[in-house]
């Protein structure tokens, strides 16, 4: 639990069965696959992240989405089939504390663990900031539990992408750098991430211009063409969480342990800062419990 991982849940629910029909901008790239190095190679990492040990992986394969998937594409996947997110069900959801947008009966509850994440009722991914608030539809989807991520994925005729997958892709040819970018943070001091700027959590002195989520495809992409696969929103995965993983992964498409308590998470979100949180590193890792969702949490799919 952290700046980007507020508080967990559980639940389950269900969705009618609807007509795969993925808007037009769901676009993809697609991969030859390779082998990569994965891992932090500068030792940076948290401890109980589990980013060591560095080890060669062979991935082979796949088609990723250019963006995360934006609130248009999530917005067609729930006319279409009239899923409720976990959040709906729950009726709340985590909203960091400067972007909420909701009379003051509405927050429910915070974490004394990290008091800048608020329970937020009527949090969801049509009202990011809370009631108050109004989703943008060029901006990533948040507020998506991975099993509603999961859900999407069965009617886009997709699939979350392996935490191997996403960290190839992430660092986009650049195998061994600290960012998807180079080693540098702001090279020529350009801001290439939606990251936090000020003091975390109190003061945000919004020098890339965002206190929350940037629309997609606002920062240049990566190597492989890919938008914001640091910052912006951190990304669920189809992996289960385990923090000695890398100790004895297999070499070639590994998917996760088989089984544990959290999904893996990746690419950190517009609140993660050098000071408390510094996992919009291409190595980071964070996860969460599968039921879980919160204001910087969205996803991106892949495909065979």
């Amino acid at each position: 639990m952290g700046c980007c991982t507020p508080v967990t849940r559980t639940c389950s629910g269900g969705m009618r069965p609807g007509r795969a029909a993925v808007p037009p901008e769901h676009d993809q790239v697609l991969l030859s696959g390779g082998e990569f190095l994965m891992g932090d190679a500068f030792d940076e990492g948290f401890a109980a992240d589990g980013e060591s040990p560095v080890h060669a992986v062979r991935v082979t394969p796949f088609a990723i989405d250019v963006t995360a998937v934006t609130v248009a594409m999530f917005a067609s996947f729930v006319e279409d089939t009239a899923y409720v997110t976990v959040a709906e069900r729950e009726r709340s959801s985590a909203v960091f504390h400067l972007a909420v947008a909701a009379e003051r009966a509405d927050i429910v509850g915070a974490d004394p663990a990290v008091p800048w994440w608020l329970d937020v009722r009527g949090a969801d991914w049509r009202h990011p900031h809370g009631p108050l608030s109004a989703a943008e539809p060029d901006h990533p989807v948040v507020h998506v539990a991975w099993e509603d991520a999961m859900a999407y994925c069965g009617w886009a005729g997709r699939r979350l992408p392996t935490e191997a997958e996403w960290e190839y892709a992430a660092r986009g040819g650049l195998d061994g750098r600290r960012y998807a970018w180079g080693d540098e943070l702001t090279p020529g001091g350009r801001w290439l991430c939606n990251i936090w700027q000020g003091r975390f959590p109190y003061a945000k002195t919004g020098e890339d211009g965002w206190l929350a989520t940037a629309p997609v495809r606002t920062y240049p992409p990566n190597g492989f063409g890919l938008y914001e696969v640091a910052g912006n929103v951190w990304e669920w995965c189809a992996d289960w969480f385990a923090p000695d993983f890398y100790a004895h992964s297999p070499t070639v498409d590994p998917q996760g342990p088989r089984d544990g308590e959290r999904r893996v998470m990746r690419g950190g979100s517009y609140l993660c800062h050098a000071s408390y949180c510094d996992r919009y590193r291409v190595a980071a890792r964070s996860a969460n419990t599968p039921a879980s969702s919160s204001g910087n949490c969205g996803f991106r799919t892949v495909s065979a």
